[in-house]
């Protein structure tokens, strides 16, 4: 028994202000954000576009190596970084060297639906928290959040967005650490959390050099997040990009780990084209509720 039904769904984001899908196809997608388009690989994008104007300001091209590389090509106006929001939220879109742009936008779902969750005064632990958007909407919701990121940069890039936001007061601790040597002391140190959002990368380091491996580190991770949940813990969400991996295989290990309690979702994220017409799937997720 695993809590969960065995059936995977899709969790859709959709369009807004500052966001959208406008077009995908021929292993390209073009997306606006703010006033910008700009078209970056999908290797998922198996179909053809349905609009035949694909004008942008900016697109990478990728290198040769599916796992990385690549180079943006931008028209000359384009800014350093501008700034967008979702809700409350500001924060800060650039174009980086990895194509994303700062921040997931796909993850938008699963925001709202963790921003939910969370009653006033809940302690919640961002792992992998990159640019701190899920952070600042955790911390707009009511919650003590502990923020944790290897990045200092990406530590760095969230305590702007604070400020963005008129955050920079709220109960957030930002935190520049390996992902496991942190989780293992506060398992050593009794800490407690309501709510637990994990976001791993395929591979990483740990600011003194440790090495991520998903496949391998997987397990211990979800273990460890276990055992931080507080006894009214009212949720653990779990995200990956490896498109390798199954979701069935993250809501077997979710299912297992939380040993039948609660209820296990599982299946593709997605974000909705502009025009309602395509799905794009971009992730797999599996999360835990009470």
């Amino acid at each position: 028994m695993t809590g969960w039904d065995g059936q995977l769904g899709v969790l859709v984001t959709e369009p807004w202000a500052d966001y959208g899908l406008v077009d995908s196809g021929g292993g390209r997608k073009l997306e606006r954000y703010g006033p910008w388009r700009f078209i970056r690989p999908e290797p998922q994008a198996l179909w053809q576009p349905t609009q035949p104007d694909w004008t942008a300001h900016g697109e990478f091209i990728g290198g040769s190596d599916e796992e990385g590389g690549g180079r943006w090509q931008l028209v000359a106006d384009v800014p350093a970084r501008w700034t967008l929001a979702r809700g409350e939220v500001r924060f800060h879109a650039t174009n980086t060297p990895f194509r994303h742009l700062g921040f997931f936008p796909d993850m938008g779902a699963q925001w709202d639906w963790m921003a939910a969750q969370l009653r006033p005064g809940a302690r919640m632990l961002n792992m992998f928290g990159y640019t701190g958007v899920a952070s600042l909407i955790a911390a707009a919701a009511g919650a003590a959040v502990v923020h944790v990121d290897a990045s200092k940069k990406a530590v760095a890039a969230a305590r702007d967005n604070a400020a963005l936001s008129s955050l920079s007061d709220a109960p957030v601790r930002w935190l520049v650490d390996d992902a496991l040597k942190f989780m293992r002391r506060e398992v050593r140190r009794g800490s407690r959390y309501q709510g637990i959002m994990l976001d791993p990368p395929k591979y990483g380091r740990g600011p003194d050099g440790e090495v991520w491996s998903l496949e391998r580190d997987l397990p211990e991770l979800v273990t460890l997040a276990r055992q931080l949940l507080a006894d009214d813990a009212a949720f653990l969400v779990l995200t990956v990009y490896a498109i390798r991996m199954s979701a069935v295989a993250l809501a077997e290990l979710l299912g297992e780990t939380m040993g039948g309690q609660g209820k296990i979702e599982a299946g593709d994220m997605a974000v909705r084209q502009d025009d309602g017409k395509r799905l794009l799937p971009t992730a797999i997720y599996a999360r835990w509720s009470a």
